[in-house]
């Protein structure tokens, strides 16, 4: 009996050091979430939201902007749905410490208030004004060169399926073929900077809209040079960059009956080593916020995604530079 009640003790204990360990154990995504509550320029950002963000004089008051925000930007690390975010918030912890709320005191905003954030947000498109605001912050602090850029595009898939209310796919949305598949959806184009990959310009067409289109959009225009894949290879544009003295960093496409030469191989090479940091602001957004459909109809609800998006991949990217200064 007294062997029985040792043992029930020891058991007890070690339940009691694996809680104990659980407590204090510093999770990956609770990492992230501290350090991008430190860098993130939460004042800056609140001086565009508040101004719309009036109080209502009648019916329920409305939550602290502040705590929305970061709701909203929940959103966009982890994917969720309006209905997924409220549930989370419920479920994780470590959002509940990130949003700085107590479960026995404080009630979680339902997604028809999350919701209708958002619709805020886009109805003076605020999301723009916040990457414009990061990038600020960023030059600011010396971590946005303008010597170079590099540009590219992204295909960004939507719903095939015409089973819906309309019989018919989003109008706004194309197609476009990409080696032997098609493909459905929107692009989104980027400009960044060639030093360090940081993203400057965002612009969102429908998939059938060619690359080089956007070309011009996704310039500042104090670039001493840029860079591109194959896509942006264009004779006028390239008289006109050399014209204005810019480094024309656009890859050599063959043409039919003529093979590239070693020089141009070798200048092609060079040159991918360069252009390779325009593919990191993608790979944050696709492989880790698993953003690779659009969540919304239409192309301006999905645009305005992505400058929150960016914003927050430059922040992301540069969060160790940030933290230290």
């Amino acid at each position: 009996m007294v062997g029985k009640e040792n043992l029930i003790s020891q058991t007890m204990n070690y339940q009691n050091s694996f809680i104990a360990m659980g407590q204090t154990k510093n999770l990956r995504r609770e990492k992230f979430l501290q350090e991008m509550a430190k860098v993130i320029p939460w004042g800056r950002l609140l001086t565009k939201i508040l101004p719309h963000y009036e109080s209502n004089e009648l019916g329920r008051k409305r939550k602290d902007a502040l705590l929305m925000l970061k709701i909203y930007f929940l959103q966009q690390w982890y994917s969720l749905s309006d209905p997924a975010m409220e549930e989370e918030i419920y479920d994780r912890n470590t959002f509940q410490k990130f949003l700085d709320l107590d479960l026995l005191v404080d009630t979680v905003p339902d997604e028809t208030t999350i919701l209708n954030f958002r619709h805020l947000l886009e109805k003076y498109a605020l999301q723009k004004k916040f990457f414009a605001i990061v990038n600020q912050m960023l030059e600011e602090k010396g971590l946005i060169m303008k010597e170079g850029t590099i540009v590219d595009a992204t295909i960004i898939a939507a719903p095939k399926s015409t089973k819906n209310l309309t019989g018919k796919r989003d109008p706004e949305m194309g197609s476009t073929k990409k080696g032997n598949n098609w493909y459905f959806g929107m692009k989104g184009h980027i400009g960044v900077s060639a030093e360090n990959g940081l993203v400057h310009s965002v612009e969102g067409t429908s998939a059938n809209i060619h690359d080089k289109a956007m070309f011009e959009q996704l310039l500042h225009g104090e670039e001493k040079a840029v860079f591109g894949d194959k896509g942006y290879v264009d004779k006028e544009l390239k008289q006109e960059a050399r014209k204005d003295g810019i480094y024309w960093g656009v890859l050599d496409r063959a043409v039919r009956g003529h093979a590239l030469s070693g020089s141009q191989k070798k200048k092609n090479r060079k040159m991918s080593s360069v252009r390779s940091k325009v593919e990191h602001p993608f790979q944050v957004l696709k492989c880790q916020w698993y953003y690779r459909k659009v969540r919304y109809k239409g192309l301006k609800k999905n645009l305005l995604q992505l400058f929150s998006l960016f914003a927050l991949c430059n922040i992301y990217r540069m969060r160790k530079k940030l933290l230290t200064t």
